[in-house]
């Protein structure tokens, strides 16, 4: 392929052979007898440390012992009574940071017991198998609106239905699973897992789906609220920051969620388009996403540049070492001032080193991707539910917004957690809790 000088932005780089060991699944599904030996390694800590660093309370000690006895199906209920999107979290969880960094193999080894991996094999076993796990109650004739299929609203809708309410769940997307399908690294989620996870989430019954549906567009809030008696906000963070920079409109200068999208959704991934010279300007998962994947399509020189130090990034040790180990070089304490342009289109970022020299230096790209956060889109929500400063929906412990029928979760809504998938599945388990006790309430005024 000839090379250009500029706006080298080009698909078919690498050959589908290539891609396909290059986008191959980078955490294979342990064997039974690399999972036995895993699960042994556990020592079923009373109070264990683990549980209390996740943030949906998996029961680990009892799965990881259910795992050693060969229990798969017990072990797969105890975790997905816990987390519905078990095995999206096995996948994608920075368990270095939660339950496998609170291991107490950490101080006795230095290596902590395989959480995720072994998590991810009771799950795939129980979605491979189909073998029924929960049972939905008798139906209880209310039904709930959840608006987003994203992890905080399938696990909402999970829970009430299995509480025998009817629901239905809407999605702005032609296809549910919110960052799980459209947001996640390829090379996390291989043989379309995410839409495998909803279609075993939504065979419990009970939930009606429906996709190319948006909030403030096709539906409001007020005829949701008159046609349920309850709904549940997850829509999710629609926006993305901006620069606000010279050069921001210039050809080739995109949003990293975006292109990441991009290469989720491409049939075939030799046809997504790529630079020679790539740079990705911000610290987050979101960052790394699109730094690693940009390399593995094959672009020849990556770089991500982040304004302030390692110890303020999103992105956690883990997620940094695994890009610099694929190609990716970081620089830190640098911030863009300016994107270069020649004939409209990008071939450079300026940046300024933070200090009191403020010494500048230029970075090549025929390709600039921004991933320096998401933000709310309020379409269809009235500002009273907003925060002060209406970068969320304002909730209180259960969820609930300042309307009494209405409750939100997720990245959308202001629940205190950390913005990760296995926070968003806890703020939808959280609210389909308070939800219920709210339904039960009606249930009970109307007899």
């Amino acid at each position: 392929m000839a090379i250009k000088e500029t706006g080298d932005i080009a698909a078919h780089r690498l050959s589908p052979e290539q891609l396909s060991c290059e986008f191959a699944d980078i955490a294979p599904l342990l064997d039974p007898t690399a999972a036995a030996a895993a699960a042994s390694r556990c020592h079923y800590c009373y109070d264990a440390p683990c549980v209390q660093a996740c943030p949906t309370q998996i029961d680990i000690p009892s799965f990881i012992r259910k795992i050693g006895n060969g229990n798969l199906k017990g072990a797969a209920v105890d975790i997905l009574s816990a987390n519905p999107l078990g095995g999206m979290c096995a996948r994608v969880c920075p368990t270095e940071i939660l339950c496998e960094g609170a291991c107490v193999r950490n101080d006795q080894d230095a290596q902590p017991v395989a959480i995720g991996a072994l998590q991810r094999h009771a799950t795939d076993w129980a979605m491979a198998k189909g073998v029924p796990l929960f049972k939905r109650a008798p139906e209880t004739g209310r039904h709930v609106a959840v608006v987003g299929a994203g992890p905080a609203g399938l696990a909402c809708a999970h829970r009430l239905a299995l509480a025998g309410h009817r629901v239905t769940l809407f999605d702005a997307h032609a296809k549910p699973g919110g960052l799980n399908e459209y947001g996640i690294a390829a090379y996390k989620t291989v043989d379309d897992f995410a839409q495998r996870e909803v279609a075993w989430l939504l065979s419990v019954g009970g939930i009606e789906l429906k996709t190319g549906v948006v909030l403030g567009g096709d539906m409001s809030l007020d005829a949701l609220r008159k046609q349920h008696d309850a709904v549940f906000l997850a829509m999710g963070l629609g926006g993305v920051r901006a620069l606000a920079l010279e050069g921001e409109d210039l050809s080739g200068v995109m949003n990293a969620v975006d292109f990441i999208e991009q290469v989720r959704q491409a049939a075939a991934l030799e046809t997504v388009p790529v630079g020679r010279r790539v740079v990705v300007i911000g610290g987050g998962n979101t960052a790394v996403d699109a730094a690693v994947q940009s390399h593995k399509l094959g672009a020849t020189t990556v770089t991500m540049v982040y304004r302030r130090g390692v110890e303020s990034m999103s992105a956690t040790w883990a997620e940094r070492e695994f890009a610099q180990k694929n190609g990716v070089t970081l620089i830190t304490h640098a911030k863009p001032v300016r994107l270069i342009g020649q004939g409209g289109q990008v071939i450079g970022v300026e940046f300024e080193c933070s200090g009191e020299a403020g010494e500048r230096f230029t970075v090549d790209a025929d390709m600039v991707l921004k991933a320096i956060g998401q933000t709310l889109v309020p379409i269809g929500v009235d500002g009273e539910l907003l925060t002060v400063d209406g970068s969320r929906i304002a909730v209180d412990a259960g969820g609930r917004t300042t309307l009494p029928d209405v409750w939100a979760g997720g990245d959308c809504a202001a629940t205190g957690g950390v913005d990760l998938t296995v926070q968003a599945v806890q703020d939808g388990k959280v609210a389909a809790a308070s939800i219920d006790a709210y339904l039960a309430s009606l249930t009970a005024k109307a007899a």
